[in-house]
């Protein structure tokens, strides 16, 4: 069982064993005998609007008629059967023979997860994660940092390590590619006495829950080699927004960690938020008048708070804990988060459009999941913009959301990154000297 970190951050674990297929089979028979409605609120409300959209849609009842029949003390009892029936059949039928193969095979305490395993976990992680943490079930993922073969860090650390951060529902195997090797592989090849570490953690949580045990991680990490001379961070999705969390939270707590990092690189992270997210809320908030959309306003409401986050790309703490709604509100109330000065930032943004199509909704939906601006941390208003360089930009025609995290491509321009000639990197001083002198500019004329 996770236990809760001494650390300030009360909602942050602090657990370093990650689970067994054991751990998998129990927490499945604990998500089976925990009732529904603590995950998807007002269960039996759904059921009647079930109900009340098939029959209103399918068969043309009238609403004064549907309520009316709602009312009658067999339907209700007839809602509660079912409720009861999906509770029942989990807790006396499923439960106790998932708990049964436990017993019957004892070697399971000591078996990793299988990949297709990992797989599993980390979408319910991703889906319910912060219920999970809430319930203390044993599939609620630890913070926890895997080597290049995939098995629990151990052992001394020096050099230059790389750290990976995965996106929303997937996990560290996600980086590695079976045909290319991956962005890990090709780092690897470029320099001896690299270290490629792969975290996994729960995606459900909140982004900024995640950065503070993110800092606390690496600073831990620091402390426990410190012959480790430089950190580059590697994040997907979420995970880059995960990082730039950490960072902004290690920076506020003076970690040494965040002085030793060089380089940061986001491949497709919504830094202003994915587009189907607040489509999803605006479904959830404006639509449901709609036939079924009731059906669908009900369920995404149970979304985890990870996901919640995405909508606008939120890493701070303040951006969410003085809502009055957990789902909170439509509006972009976010604080900014600006990235540590020295630090070389690297933005890649992926396109399922050609190179040569200029169609503006296409760019808008980017990689399917964020937006080119989104991606690249581009945004109208001053005070959220991520000022990069254009040559720390990067988008990637013809390439979707997933393809990013391990294409060969993107390895050979994240090796480009971190490894360029040295006339380009004299190019890019004198760029990023440029863009100070504009702002301090700036700051003269106001």
């Amino acid at each position: 069982m996770p236990s809760l970190t001494p650390l300030h951050e009360t909602y942050c674990i602090w657990d370093s064993t990650p689970p067994s297929q054991a751990d998998l089979l129990e927490g499945l028979a604990q998500m089976l005998t925990t009732p529904l409605s603590d995950a998807i609120p007002d269960l039996i409300q759904v059921i009647q609007v079930i109900q009340r959209e098939i029959l209103n849609n399918w068969f043309g009842m009238s609403e004064y008629r549907l309520k009316k029949l709602q009312k009658i003390r067999y339907i209700d009892k007839f809602h509660r059967f079912s409720y009861d029936s999906l509770l029942n059949s989990g807790h006396y039928l499923l439960a106790p023979l998932l708990r049964q193969a436990i017993e019957k095979f004892p070697k399971l305490h000591n078996k990793s997860l299988t990949a297709s395993q990992h797989r599993v976990v980390g979408i319910l992680n991703g889906i319910l994660g912060d219920y999970l943490s809430r319930d203390q079930n044993p599939i609620a993922l630890p913070m926890v940092l895997y080597d290049h073969y995939g098995e629990v860090q151990k052992g001394d650390l020096s050099g230059r390590v790389v750290i990976f951060v995965h996106g929303l529902c997937m996990n560290h195997l996600y980086w590695s590619n079976p045909l290319h090797g991956g962005i890990g592989e090709k780092l690897l090849a470029q320099r001896d006495h690299n270290t490629m570490l792969y975290l996994n953690y729960n995606t459900g949580r909140r982004i900024s829950a995640n950065g503070h045990s993110l800092a606390n991680t690496l600073q831990d990490l620091l402390h426990r080699n410190p012959l480790i001379t430089s950190i580059d961070l590697i994040g997907h999705s979420m995970g880059g927004l995960v990082l730039r969390s950490a960072l902004f939270y290690g920076k506020q707590s003076l970690h040494e960690w965040v002085h030793l990092t060089e380089n940061l690189v986001c491949l497709g992270s919504p830094h202003h938020g994915a587009i189907l997210e607040r489509m999803g809320f605006m479904l959830q908030d404006q639509l449901g008048y709609l036939p079924f959309v009731n059906i669908i306003r009900h369920l995404v409401n149970s979304r985890s708070n990870g996901i919640l986050d995405l909508r606008y790309g939120s890493v701070r703490d303040d951006d969410w804990e003085h809502h009055p709604a957990r789902i909170g509100a439509m509006d972009d109330n976010r604080k900014p988060a600006p990235l540590p000065a020295h630090i070389n930032a690297f933005f890649l943004a992926g396109c399922i459009s050609d190179a040569h199509k200029k169609n503006r909704s296409i760019n808008l939906l980017g990689d399917y999941l964020v937006s080119i601006d989104s991606a690249l941390g581009e945004h109208p208003n001053p005070r959220f913009q991520l000022k990069l360089p254009q040559s720390h930009k990067a988008i990637f025609y013809g390439l979707n959301h997933f393809q990013l995290q391990s294409h060969s491509s993107v390895a050979e321009q994240v090796a480009k990154w971190f490894y360029p000639p040295k006339d380009q990197q004299a190019s890019e001083q004198i760029q990023e000297y440029t863009l100070q002198w504009q702002d301090l500019a700036g700051i003269a004329l106001t």
